[in-house]
Formats: C-alpha cells, structure tokens, sequence
C-alpha cells in the first residue's frame, strides 16, 4: 500500500496515483481495473482527456468485482478552460460524474489558469481548443469567481477537495487572499529538467500537497511531434539517472519518481505493462541519498514541455501568457 498524504481538509490521498492522461479509449476500462487491482487507488483524470467514460467502467467493473469499493478509492478530475464561468462549472461536473458513473468526486482541479470562450457540451465535448468558428477566443471570467464556484460544489457534497493546476506562485497567492476554501492541492509540470523546487517549498508551506505530472520530462510530448520534446535527452537513459539506478538496483522509472515523493511531492505515472504498474506503485521501497537527490537537482534547464503560449500561434495578442 502506497504512503497516504494528508490534505489540509484533513483528507488523506495515495502519494502514488495512475494518470488517465493519453490513455488510449479502446484499452482504457480495462487498464482501469487492471491498474486497481495491481493496488492502484487514486486515478487522475480530466475532463480534456476525451476518456471519462472509459474510466468509469474500469471503476465499475472493479467495484461490481469486489476488488474495491468506492470509498477506498480517490477518483480525479479537472474543469477545462472552456467552462471557467459559475453557471458552466456545475454544469459540466454533472456531466463529469455522469460520464464516470459516480456520485461525487474526490478531487476537482481547475486545470489552467485560462478561461476560453463558452462551447455547449453537445457541440463539441471535450472542446480542447476550439472556440467556435472564430477561432481562439477568451472569455472575461476572473480566476476568483470561477473558484467560487467550485467551492460551491464542496458545500454541496459534489466535490469533496478542490485544487489549481499549472498555476504560478504569485496567481496562488492572490487566490489565497480572498478565498472560502484554501486550495488542497497543486498540480504542476515537474522533473529533473524542470524542477520548481522554490515553487514547490513555497507552495508546501502554505499547506498546498504537491503533485507532479509527466515525471518522466519529455517522454510523454516526444509522442505529440514536440521538437523540444524530441530534441532533448531522455531521462530513461541519461547517464546520471542510469547511475543512481544501478546504484539501487531499481529502474530509471522508479528513480525518477523517488526523487520526487522523497521531496514530498505526489506523482501521478502510468504504464499499460504489468510489471511497470508494479515498479511505479514501489518506488517508495528505496531512498536516494541527499547526494543523489542534489544530482538530480543539478540536471535542471527550467525546461517546459507543455505551455499554452504555444497553443496559439500567429496573433501575439491572443498568445496565453500563463509561464512569461
């Protein structure tokens, strides 16, 4: 069993999660399921994923089996940017838990700090970037009022922890000067070539869980035809990650997600492979020495793999300035 990490609503999560991100729909109810029985209990969705539907199954059929119930599990999703305004918020979390089968979630994340124009769920579900026939278009909605909004959905029991994702420090500070509920949780793009470790210290002591996503750098954008992705050095095979490996006698994998929840930071792997599920579950089994960890550290180019200011390309004035 995974370590548990408590939330500041006094809610406890697993340290080790299975992400749904790219999971493919055809094999994703049964990696689902497969993933719980090898002990997985939190899965981290969203919305934009296209594969909720497919999760759930997964979730029901695990249940209907007798390997879980619903209660041992922490089930993951995040409002899109096209639903940033209050009367889209609750709208779309139905549709969020009626997709899943469930009743409520266990986290809620707003998943930029980006709200897009409005697109009606029965035109186009996920939306990704579209924006209608216009092209990209923003849409006048305050990050504060679209909190509101899921903090709402907290007091009426639809949502049972709420989190910001791909959020700066100063945009956290500022949300943390006027809201009912304090965030539970930050997810952030976080490796050895993008480390944030000020971010992360900062955030941690305001009594914010961290949790991690593409723990691996550029492995999961080398498959989207990134060029930054594809022109810089796995981390599998970079030499120093290799060393500490051998050195413990686990995987590159496992390393690299040693070297994040030793600095109490949340990850979120998956892999379609048994015997991966396995080793990404138990990478909490071995410690790195505070020499390993510094050298890891060191590896840092404050590279990004995913960025919205490149989502949007041509007009400057309609680029998304979230990271400048």
């Amino acid at each position: 069993m995974t370590k548990l990490v408590t939330l500041n609503n006094g809610v406890k999560i697993p340290q080790i999660g299975f992400g749904c991100w790219k999971v493919p729909n055809k094999i994703c109810a049964d990696q689902i399921y497969q993933a719980i029985k090898s002990g997985y209990r939190l899965f981290d969705g969203a919305t934009d994923y296209g594969n909720e539907k497919e999760v759930g199954q997964g979730i029901k059929k695990a249940i209907s089996d007798g390997v879980v119930k619903r209660e041992d599990l922490t089930i993951v999703s995040k409002l899109w940017n096209s639903y940033h305004a209050p009367k889209n918020v609750k709208l779309v979390v139905k549709k969020i838990l009626g997709d899943l089968g469930l009743d409520y979630l266990d986290v809620l994340y707003m998943h930029f700090p980006i709200a897009q124009k409005f697109v009606e769920i029965d035109r186009k579900y996920p939306p990704a970037f579209y924006c209608g026939e216009q092209g990209w278009e923003f849409e006048d909605v305050p990050l504060a009022v679209t909190w509101r909004a899921m903090e709402d959905l907290v007091q009426e029991g639809l949502v049972k922890s709420i989190g910001i994702s791909n959020f700066t420090g100063a945009l956290i500070q500022d949300l943390l000067r006027g809201c009912r509920i304090r965030p539970q949780l930050l997810q952030i793009e976080h490796h050895p070539y993008l480390v944030q470790k000020d971010l992360i210290k900062w955030v941690q002591a305001q009594g914010i869980v961290v949790v991690a996503y593409s723990s691996f750098g550029p492995q999961s954008f080398i498959e989207l035809n990134s060029k930054t992705a594809q022109d810089t050095p796995p981390l599998f095979t970079h030499p120093t990650i290799k060393k500490i490996a051998a050195a413990h006698d686990v995987s590159t994998a496992q390393v690299l997600l040693r070297w994040a929840t030793q600095n109490d930071v949340c990850v979120i792997p998956k892999s379609s492979k048994k015997e991966r599920l396995l080793q990404n579950l138990k990478s909490d089994s071995f410690d790195l020495t505070e020499t390993e960890l510094d050298e890891i550290d060191g590896l840092d180019q404050h590279l990004r793999f995913n960025d919205p200011w490149d989502w949007v390309q041509g007009d400057v004035k309609k680029k998304i300035p979230t990271f400048l």
